[in-house]
């Protein structure tokens, strides 16, 4: 006797050896032996053997007409055996009941199972839009491959255009155009992005950097909602004529100066910061768009501002105009440049002039302030606050040391990067030279006023603070926000609170805003005060501003190493200086791109070799190159660059608005 069963949802024939209660023993035409149950098994016959049923059965199956047998098979549940005497109109035959068997199981859509050799013709509405669906398959299969086909073909279907980036950046990945755009990419062996740029989806490996920073963090684009520039109420005049100094690319002018020598012989210098506290209230419309952006974001030859344009327009410290203004006075002792009384207010300030960088770096020399030579804008006044300057700076390397660290290294290089038709120029420009020396010292020293006047008046805002913390070097240098005042031990200052630059950074608006409460309420400060002590909303703001900027940060660096790759292409270089910062680290001399290369020999910090460049890829932003030759040498400049202690320079630099713009 043989048996047709099943096991674990496949169908089985064997011969039975023998019989044990409700089991059998079977033998498989491979010699396998298997104990089957007596309720799994479906059918008992003589004849064929096991394997020809098998072989027939199959058959059968495949000339199984499922429409019709749907039709027999009417809407109550039936056994196989039932519904084969209707469809073949006589007892089936072991390999036509196998056959039917095979055939049904095989065809869930059209029969449900309802137990061993039991079903149930599937609805007529069900059956339906289960084969609609599966026409849709079909029909979704061959567009799928059509798509393909043209991928392959370095087309891009016109159905893929409009979802370019969502494809990239954030597909469906059960859709069939991210289906076809993967088969794609793994059969011509590249990666999605690079067949994007070949079809013509992307323009070019800049567009690419741009489209995915901008997916991630400005899904909705960099537009702003139509708005009205807030009015700001009536404030004094001041007797001042500021000045501001930024590099040429500067729009969002945050800060000015001022000089008045008073009748006793002190001196009261003026930093006045730009004052959009004034028409932006916490809550307010402007400032949901700002706390969203946190940050303006920059990159060589473009920016996305945190504010729109128009708002911009109306605060900056534009040249020949009285913009409304936070103002801190430090009356100055020339004897020895101390400071002998500080004060905040609230007011309207003349802005004499707009001075540039690109215009006034090859004129304001140490030498020339020295000698008191050049003829420029401003010029007693730059001399006064360059000696300012130097006494505060001296003040806070002391400070620095006292913390138990190195002083910080003034003649670092920085690059400046001008882009204009996609051609790209990058400008060595040293740190350290008189106007950035002025700027930094100047916005450091009212960071720190600043935040101590909200810390003496009980407010709470956002401090940088660096140093104190458990752990290695590394961790307790690592720069903290914090809602507190506490030390920044790298700037060599008791706290620091980032106050200077408001039209930019939205921390700085905020800060504002609580400078603001203590300049004009004194003592009752905390009452009135946008954000009061412990303010939930504080600390949450700190947290998404950290992120934030750091992923704005990363973005900028990208786009600067893209750059710098264009300028290498620009410049057809294939020989190139580069200078060693630490084992197989290197930065090239003349642009500020980083290689690391594999194998270097043992060298000193500041060595200078000359690299042959292999190649370049601006889509992943690598580099490859071999060493040339290698000196001894090691010039002070360079080797200052890589100095242990960099991060209390970069936070210098934060506050430099030639800097980092």
């Amino acid at each position: 006797m043989n048996v047709f069963f099943e096991e674990s949802g496949d169908f089985k024939a064997g011969a039975v050896l023998s019989q044990q209660g409700e089991a059998y023993q079977v033998e498989m035409q491979s010699g396998k032996r298997a104990k089957v149950k007596a309720r799994d098994v479906l059918l008992q016959f003589a004849s064929p053997e096991p394997a020809q049923l098998l072989s027939d059965a199959q058959a059968v199956a495949e000339d199984i007409d499922l429409d019709f047998l749907w039709e027999v098979a009417g809407e109550e549940e039936f056994g196989f055996a039932e519904l084969g005497a209707e469809y073949f109109g006589h007892a089936p035959k072991p390999d036509e009941a196998a056959g039917l068997l095979l055939r049904l199981h095989n065809a869930p859509i059209y029969f449900y199972k309802k137990g061993k050799g039991r079903y149930k013709a599937a609805p007529e509405s069900s059956l339906k839009a289960a084969l609609a669906g599966i026409e849709k398959k079909k029909q979704q299969a061959l567009i799928q491959a059509q798509y393909v086909d043209e991928l392959k073909a370095q087309r891009l279907p016109d159905a893929l255009k409009p979802m370019v980036m969502q494809l990239l950046f954030k597909p469906d990945k059960n859709s069939i155009e991210y289906k076809a755009l993967e088969t794609a990419s793994s059969e011509m062996q590249m990666t999605p992005q690079r067949l994007m740029l070949a079809t013509g989806g992307i323009s070019s490996p800049k567009q690419l950097h741009m489209a995915k920073f901008l997916h991630e963090y400005f899904p909705k684009g960099i537009g702003f909602p139509a708005m009205s520039i807030p009015a700001v109420r009536s404030l004094p005049v001041a007797n001042v004529q500021a000045f501001s100094i930024d590099d040429v690319t500067t729009t969002e002018i945050d800060d000015a100066f001022s000089i008045v020598q008073l009748d006793d012989g002190k001196v009261r210098v003026g930093i006045h910061i730009a004052a959009p506290a004034l028409g932006i209230g916490r809550n307010d419309a402007i400032d949901a768009i700002a706390r969203q952006r946190l940050s303006t974001v920059y990159m060589p030859g473009d920016k996305i501002t945190m504010l729109p344009d128009e708002l911009v327009e109306a605060f900056t410290l534009a040249e020949g105009r009285t913009c409304p203004a936070v103002s801190l006075y430090a009356t100055l002792d020339p004897t020895d440049w101390s400071v002998v009384s500080t004060e905040t207010k609230a007011e309207a300030v003349p802005i004499a002039a707009n001075l540039r960088h690109n215009d006034l770096d090859d004129l304001v020399t140490e030498e020339n302030l020295a000698a008191g030579v050049g003829e420029y804008a401003h010029k007693a006044d730059i001399a006064t606050l360059w000696q300012w300057a130097q006494v505060l700076e001296k003040g806070r390397m002391v400070k620095r040391e006292g913390f138990g660290l190195k002083p910080e290294q003034t003649n670092r290089v920085d690059f400046n990067f001008y882009v204009e038709d996609d051609v790209v120029t990058i400008v060595r420009r040293k740190r350290g030279a008189p106007l950035d020396k002025i700027v930094a010292e100047l916005m450091i020293f009212a960071n720190s006023t600043w935040g101590k006047l909200m810390h003496d008046h009980g407010v709470p805002g956002i401090y940088r603070s660096q140093g104190g913390g458990g752990g290695g070097w590394a961790a307790k240098m690592q720069v903290r926000m914090v809602t507190h005042a506490a030390p920044h031990q790298g700037l060599g200052v008791d706290q620091y609170a980032w106050s200077t630059s408001p039209l930019r950074r939205y921390t700085d608006l905020v800060n504002q805003w609580q400078i603001l409460a203590c300049a004009e309420h004194g003592v009752t400060a905390p009452l009135v005060a946008p954000f009061k002590p412990k303010d939930a909303d504080l600390f949450a703001i700190v947290s998404a501003f950290d992120a934030a900027y750091a992923a704005y940060a990363d973005f900028q660096n990208n786009m600067e190493r893209f750059w710098c790759l264009r300028w290498l292409a620009q410049q057809d270089a294939k020989h190139v200086d580069a200078v060693v910062l630490k084992d197989e680290v290197l930065r090239l001399v003349d642009i500020p791109l980083i290689i690391r290369l594999p194998g270097m020999p043992q060298a000193a910090r500041g060595t200078q070799v000359k690299l042959d460049l292999i190649r370049w890829d601006e889509v992943d932003l690598t580099i490859e190159a071999r060493l040339i030759e290698m000196t001894t040498a090691t010039t002070d400049a360079e080797a200052s660059v890589i100095e242990d202690d960099e991060i209390a320079i970069t936070e210098t630099e934060a506050d430099a608005e030639s800097v980092q713009e």
